[in-house]
């Protein structure tokens, strides 16, 4: 049942966003930074249950397919956001905000879609992880390098955010599973669906905080992040392909590369560019965009298992 209700992460999210702009009011109690930051924390938490030092060692066994999802992380999603944020002459809140989401590591949805597309399950994890835990550095550098021509970036601020709002949650989490392991065996079933939940909340609390603009201006942004995010997929995965990997380990890439973690970038946003409120709306909206295009891509891929390299 509750892997069922994990399953609908896409419609959760679209009900929690619609209600936040039908009935922002509702919301807007939780439109405080502690708060948003915590839940944030409270989801890289739960990211940080389901992992052991076992699956860090398994880079050691697939270095090369982590390398390569690695790479495509970081070198296609910040540039591809630049120029998309360019070639629409997105206004600078906009495009900062859509930067950052490039510039932001793997989202732990990509694991869930993996799973629902009989993708390779280990592998998003570990790519996931490597992703995040090089966001302490890269996600400051990298938004520093594409946006710091549009606004001031303080990145030594994101680099200590990142820190706070990522390491810290998963290395807490990690240790629990090493000396607590019973209690994170029975918390761990409903991890998911929290987490999934927490990201929903994370959203819907941005919607309603900015529910005037984001009905003014949606079109603009549901256009960028359709365009950052289906470019994510589609180029992840023909990079994997061009380098000889099979279909499975290719879809895996794809997901890794065009799910972002749109939260992580609306904590950042809203804390790093506070000249910058409408920032976070891009996160927000790239959430939801990458929810839906990659649950529909989970959903194809699992009636066409990856059963040859030629399907």
């Amino acid at each position: 049942m509750l892997q069922k209700l994990t399953l609908l992460f896409p419609l959760w999210m679209i009900l929690l966003c619609a209600t936040a702009l039908i009935w922002p009011e509702g919301w807007m109690f939780l439109n405080q930074g502690p708060v948003v930051v915590s839940i944030l924390g409270f989801v890289m938490l739960c990211m940080g249950l389901t992992l052991s030092f076992d699956d860090f060692r398994r880079i050691t066994s697939m270095p090369r397919a982590v390398a390569i999802g690695f790479a495509a992380q970081y070198s296609i999603m910040p540039p591809l956001a630049w120029g998309i944020g360019y070639l629409l002459a997105l206004p600078d809140h906009f495009a900062v905000g859509l930067i950052l989401v490039g510039c932001c590591p793997g989202g732990t949805a990509s694991n869930l879609v993996s799973y629902i597309a009989k993708a390779d399950v280990a592998l998003s994890v570990v790519m996931t992880v490597c992703s995040t835990l090089a966001a302490v550095v890269l996600t400051p550098l990298l938004t520093q390098l594409f946006a710091g021509a549009l606004v001031p970036v303080d990145t030594w601020m994101l680099f200590k955010q990142t820190i706070q709002v990522v390491i810290v949650p998963i290395a807490l989490g990690l240790l629990l599973n090493r000396w607590l392991p019973r209690l994170v065996q029975s918390v761990l079933p409903v991890a998911p669906l929290l987490s999934v939940f927490g990201v929903c909340v994370i959203c819907a609390i941005v919607f309603a905080a900015n529910a005037e603009s984001i009905l003014t201006h949606g079109a603009d942004l549901l256009l960028a992040t359709l365009m950052l995010h289906g470019c994510g997929f589609l180029i992840g995965y023909y990079f994997a392909k061009f380098l000889g990997y099979p279909i499975r380990s290719a879809r895996t890439i794809a997901v890794e590369v065009g799910m972002q973690n749109s939260g992580l970038s609306i904590v950042l946003a809203k804390q790093a560019f506070p000249m910058l409120p409408l920032a976070p709306v891009a996160g927000a909206v790239s959430a939801v965009m990458h929810s839906l295009i990659g649950s529909l891509l989970a959903v194809l891929w699992r009636l066409r298992p990856a059963v040859s390299d030629r399907s």
